[in-house]
């Protein structure tokens, strides 16, 4: 059974919560995400994700660099532990309409699981589950 941590990015864009959302938006593209995680002394205190950006900022016109994060972040974050197995994962995004699952290790964020990581590892399992039959039939 795959976990987790085998599939997880391991990269995940921060930013500090007394920052603006240009910043935030900035680091998006910087770092071609689409979300950044908020911290608060180091610690997780929430997510903007492209979606938000685009609810909260431009189809409201307003200026970002003069919105706080505070005012556009979702607090919510979902998270699983890296001993999570794929199946637990998914059936949590699906369950609660997520693009994301933060992925927390003794009250730290490790990496990070997305419906793109999550899509690639399912497609090139389904790939290779298809060439190990077309071999098996092959064999006989």
């Amino acid at each position: 059974m795959t976990v987790v941590k085998h599939i997880m990015e391991k990269i995940i864009p921060t930013i500090e919560y007394n920052k603006s959302a240009i910043d935030a938006a900035k680091l998006i593209i910087e770092k071609n995400s689409g979300f950044v995680i908020i911290l608060q002394n180091k610690k997780p205190i929430g997510i903007i994700t492209e979606n938000d950006y685009m609810k909260k900022i431009i189809t409201k016109n307003k200026l970002a660099l003069e919105v706080p994060l505070k005012d556009i972040m979702s607090y919510k974050i979902h998270s699983v532990k890296p001993s999570t197995e794929i199946e637990n994962a998914i059936q949590k995004m699906l369950n609660n309409n997520i693009k994301r699952l933060l992925v927390f290790e003794n009250n730290e964020i490790i990496g990070v699981v997305t419906q793109a990581g999550l899509a690639s590892y399912l497609r090139n399992k389904l790939l290779i589950d298809s060439t190990i039959k077309k071999i098996d039939s092959s064999k006989t």
